[in-house]
């Protein structure tokens, strides 16, 4: 029980990224009466452009991100990023606040080397073989062990910056320099992967809540530098894959234990599910869901951080996504084509409203439905190529 937002007994929910992730997590707390605060590091960032207040933090700094939460005192802290100082919350935890699922899972789950070590050497689910490094010698030791062509990424990275495929040991160095530059902080530690060559990738959301634990339809996606550029719901797994993915999901986010929806990743071959990373919070590839569900990602997981139940997930439409990204820098861009993308049949365009542009960097997203996944695809992919982002 609560009461009106900027009221007395109003629930406040603070975001702790803003991007166009966190501003769907804010339209869905409002839509059940929450009060919200969005918190970046840069001003005018999506979610802040519809939250009730918004706050311009450096969230890896341990000193400001504390000092803004005592200010605030929110209800509920929901992590939407990586680039967060998760020892502060695991303090903050341990003082009374709630932190969405809990701090240690934000924690585990933004280092790469703490979520493989739970998945494989804790719960024994089966993973791409791997190994770290913290220098450039450990890394060629390292990719000795595991063989080329591998998958080079820093522990703590987003959105695939720093991830490289290493080919040959001649592509070592340049594969250092590549994680070290695209990582988080100051840290120098590396995971090297094997090469998994699989018939599909899937993201299976899982939803924890008072209700117990539900799953989204899978849904495959398509990456590019390891950022996804399209997606799509349902995915194909048969009745074996599907069971074997939602064992997996379930034994991993009861690990992690807390409310809400996670994102799992795995990787799907002809008898085998592997498990590949989790994020414990809404998916970028699961925007889907906006179109083709009856609840989408975002209001299952505001249910979920709340406490209300989340009794059934019903998957009304095949739907595709297809990422509109920008390559260049600029302060002053322009988006055409609006009207023609739009004319598309069963289709939307969701622009985010970030106020820059730079190479690579996702500014909105096509939406379509349609009979079959294939025509759904058909028209997004469409849709997307009449769009343009200008200097």
């Amino acid at each position: 029980m609560y009461g009106a937002p900027l009221k007395k007994h109003a629930k406040k929910v603070m975001v702790l990224g803003s991007g166009e992730l966190g501003k769907e997590v804010v339209i869905e707390a409002q839509r059940l009466g929450a009060e919200t605060i969005a918190v970046d590091h840069y001003a005018d960032a999506p979610a802040m452009q519809v939250a009730h207040h918004a706050y311009t933090v450096d969230m890896l700094h341990k000193e400001d991100l504390r000092h803004l939460i005592e200010e605030v005192k929110p209800d509920c802290i929901v992590p939407e990023v990586e680039a967060i100082a998760t020892d502060t919350l695991v303090e903050l935890e341990k003082e009374g606040y709630h932190v969405v699922p809990t701090a240690n899972a934000t924690k585990l789950t933004m280092d790469r080397e703490g979520i493989r070590r739970l998945a494989s050497e804790e719960l024994g689910i089966l993973t791409a073989k791997y190994g770290f490094a913290n220098n450039l010698e450990e890394l060629k030791e390292a990719v000795k062990d595991i063989g080329t062509p591998c998958v080079i990424k820093p522990v703590m990275s987003s959105s695939g910056k720093g991830q490289s495929v290493c080919r040959s040991m001649d592509e070592t160095e340049a594969s250092w320099n590549e994680a070290i530059e695209g990582g988080r902080g100051r840290n120098t530690r590396v995971i090297v992967e094997e090469m998994i060559h699989f018939d599909s990738e899937i993201t299976l959301l899982t939803v924890r809540s008072v209700s117990g634990t539900s799953y989204c339809s899978p849904i495959g996606h398509i990456q590019q530098d390891g950022d996804y550029i399209e997606s799509w719901q349902p995915a194909y797994l048969s009745e074996a894959q599907l069971k074997e993915a939602q064992a997996m999901a379930k034994k991993v986010t009861d690990a992690l234990g807390g409310y809400g929806l996670f994102g799992v990743e795995l990787f799907i071959t002809r008898d085998k599910v592997y498990f590949s990373e989790v994020s414990p919070r809404p998916h970028d590839t699961g925007m889907v869901t906006l179109v083709t569900q009856d609840l989408s990602e975002f209001a299952l997981h505001v249910r979920a951080i709340l406490g209300f139940p989340v009794p059934s997930i019903s998957t009304l439409t095949a739907g595709t996504t297809y990422a509109l990204k920008a390559d260049h820098q600029s302060e002053d861009y322009q988006v055409e084509g609006l009207e023609e993308a739009l004319s598309v049949p069963h289709t939307q365009v969701r622009l985010f409203g970030k106020p820059m542009t730079k190479p690579g960097r996702r500014m909105g997203v096509v939406l379509s439905t349609g009979e079959t996944v294939d025509q759904a695809r058909d028209r997004s992919n469409q849709a997307a190529r009449k769009v343009n982002i200008t200097k």
